[in-house]
């Protein structure tokens, strides 16, 4: 039987996953590392620290390889933001990739932080430092409880090709309504389609510059009045 998931490296020289489930890779095969980098560090937590905030509420749709959240950890450390990050995945990775991928070795970090996060309990809060609160929860995003209020959300899930309800209003209605005023939603994916649907729902839209080879990426912020 073949294994649902490989290990391939992008073309920065980080690793990303293929997913033979859903048809798609993990991550950019242009920059793994250097997409995340740009989506959700840059356009997401970066502008919502330069914006004024210190204390932010995370919720990352896809835990995926841990990527984002290893990238965040990192940020909060370095501009001693308080962050509370919270992850959903229905279908985790095989354990043997975890000691594969090669994230702590391009960003210099100690890995001991990124395999807890990995090795830590499903839907049980953890404190991984005085600057991050860590919890990943096992199940489809369908059946999450929003039962916070979030000041950032980073959409990463696989493209609408892949699984297009989770580029749909039903769901989108239901993250739109757990972010904060002025909550910020970031993408690496601009389909005039998705857009479109933001817009409907009370957004204000930017298309940012892509990473790497990719034109254009989404930031979307909800209206304060709303």
């Amino acid at each position: 039987m073949a294994e649902e998931q490989s290990i391939h490296l992008s073309q920065d020289g980080s690793h990303t996953l293929f997913s033979q489930k859903y048809n798609a890779h993990y991550h950019s095969t242009f920059g793994a590392i250097e997409e995340s980098l740009h989506v959700f560090i840059a356009a997401g937590l970066y502008q919502q620290y330069l914006n004024g905030k210190k204390h932010l509420k995370i919720f990352e749709m896809g835990f995926g390889t841990g990527l984002n959240a290893l990238l965040s950890l990192l940020e909060a450390t370095k501009y001693n933001i308080s962050v509370e990050y919270c992850t959903v995945e229905s279908d985790p990775i095989q354990a043997n990739f975890i000691s594969l991928i090669n994230y702590c070795d391009h960003l210099n970090c100690n890995s001991d932080l990124f395999h807890q996060m990995h090795d830590s309990k499903w839907n049980i809060s953890l404190k991984l430092n005085e600057n991050f609160i860590f919890q990943k929860n096992l199940c489809k995003i369908e059946d999450f409880l929003f039962d916070y209020q979030y000041d950032l959300i980073y959409w990463d899930a696989f493209a609408p090709s892949c699984q297009a309800h989770l580029w749909e209003k039903p769901i989108h209605q239901k993250v739109f309504n757990s972010l904060s005023p002025t909550g910020v939603l970031v993408s690496y994916c601009s389909m005039g389609k998705f857009r479109r649907m933001l817009e409907d729902l009370g957004y204000i839209v930017e298309k940012l510059k892509g990473p790497g080879k990719k034109r254009e990426m989404i930031r979307a912020t909800k209206s304060f009045w709303l």
